[in-house]
């Protein structure tokens, strides 16, 4: 039966492997629809609508294998998938092809899968840097509400990626990278800095999967004390493993195996000793290397494109109405809205009350996702009551998104935390 399980299991990954292909194929395709429209031999709006069908399609085909690995991983693991980063993140992204889908269908779009299909490509390419093995339930996730809370929370954060792709396509559309202006270089810089942490988030992803692939990895063991249910302190030795090359040791901890990367036979810096836990140097290396990926991505692109890549990209996007941009970013956002309301606080404080006995207990997770939902309730205000359209939403629409990934990523990998668990 085991083997059974497992290979239900092993099936399943290939329906997320494959769902990431076709995503990738139906985002370029969306590229053709746009970008050849003015090809010899065949009317713009002909060929618009013909590749644009054939792109929709293939993210169908895509967003069906995505579906597929859903309940196949639920089936062979006897839980809904959605109780730790790997299985949170491949469900994030599944919940943003559907919100593309029902965007897509509303205003029938060919820019919506130009700038939906790679964020859900990136959350999607994320999800498999983390373990992938099926692991049964632990306690506090063995509730209904893991189904309610968790489900609804990531469909309402999915339109609030989509917001974030329409924001961001607007202002690669209307801001003026020729000027020299001195607001104009402000706005030009701070996009630029927005594509070089999304460059951060696939340039780290591509190196674990290349580290993955060579196998390597860095052992330590370091002692950390405890108590016993008597309340005496016990030290225990506990081993940390490294994917990545350790640029940063965990403080204290004694290397035990290190495969050599570059002549470079052993750790390079040690973790501050204020960063407490057996995993904190891991998590700090983590930061570096997402750091260091991002620039030597980022540095080639301007290689090639020989000038930001705000200026490179925005020309493909000259025929684009900004209007529609912006009316689909804000769409998005507010459907958003009542269903992240409605799964990260009203069914995650019912949840925590029948689980820690109480509401609220300014848990990090907690705190972030309120500052999540005071900051969208805060961008509704400003949208509907001052009239806050154009560039102001969109950087707002953006601002918005890189606190939810922070609430999503950071609060879970590197702030401790009653769901930290969910970083396993």
């Amino acid at each position: 039966m085991t083997a059974f399980f497992d290979n239900i299991s092993s099936i399943s990954m290939n329906y997320l492997i494959i769902a990431l292909f076709v995503y990738c194929l139906g985002f370029t395709l969306f590229v053709i629809s746009i970008l050849g429209k003015n090809w010899r031999g065949r009317k713009p709006e002909q060929h618009m609508k013909l590749w644009g069908n054939i792109a929709f399609i293939t993210s169908l085909v895509g967003y069906v294998l995505h579906i597929m690995f859903f309940f196949t991983r639920w089936y062979s693991g006897g839980h809904i998938p959605t109780a730790n980063m790997f299985e949170f993140m491949t469900f994030l992204a599944m919940m943003i092809m559907t919100a593309f889908v029902i965007i897509f269908l509303i205003y029938r779009s060919l820019v919506i899968g130009v700038f939906a299909l790679p964020v859900g490509v990136i959350i999607l390419s994320y999800a498999l840097v983390f373990p992938h093995e099926v692991q049964p339930l632990i306690p506090a996730l063995q509730s209904y509400w893991l189904k309610i809370h968790v489900t609804t929370a990531a469909t309402g954060e999915a339109f609030f990626a989509v917001g974030f792709a329409g924001g961001l396509m607007y202002l690669l559309r209307t801001i003026n990278f020729k000027s020299k202006e001195r607001k104009d270089v402000k706005e030009q810089r701070s996009l630029e800095f927005v594509l070089f942490v999304l460059l951060m988030i696939v340039g780290f992803a591509a190196s674990i999967f290349i580290f993955l692939a060579a196998d390597y990895k860095a052992t330590f063991t370091k002692d950390i004390v405890t108590k016993d249910k008597a309340g005496t302190e016990v030290t225990m030795s506990q081993p940390v493993e490294y994917v990545l090359p350790p640029i940063f040791k965990p403080s204290g901890a004694t290397l035990v195996t290190m495969k050599p990367f570059l002549g470079i036979k052993k750790p390079l810096l040690e973790a501050p000793s204020w960063m407490k836990g057996a995993n904190s140097g891991k998590k700090l290396n983590t930061v570096v290397w997402s750091i260091i990926s991002g620039l030597i991505l980022y540095g080639l692109l301007r290689l090639i494109a020989r000038k930001p890549l705000g200026a490179a990209i925005s020309p493909i996007l000259n025929d684009m109405d900004p209007e529609d941009l912006d009316e689909i970013s804000y769409r998005a956002i507010a459907i958003g809205y009542p269903i992240f309301t409605l799964g990260a606080l009203i069914f995650a404080m019912i949840w925590a009350a029948e689980a820690w006995g109480r509401f609220w207990g300014w848990d990090p997770k907690e705190v972030w996702a309120l500052i999540t939902w005071l900051y969208y309730a805060f961008y509704l205000h400003l949208r509907l009551s001052k009239g806050w359209q154009g560039k102001k939403s969109a950087w707002l629409a953006v601002i918005g998104f890189t606190i939810v990934m922070f609430t999503l990523i950071g609060v879970n990998l590197v702030i401790a935390g009653l769901h930290s668990y969910s970083g396993v």
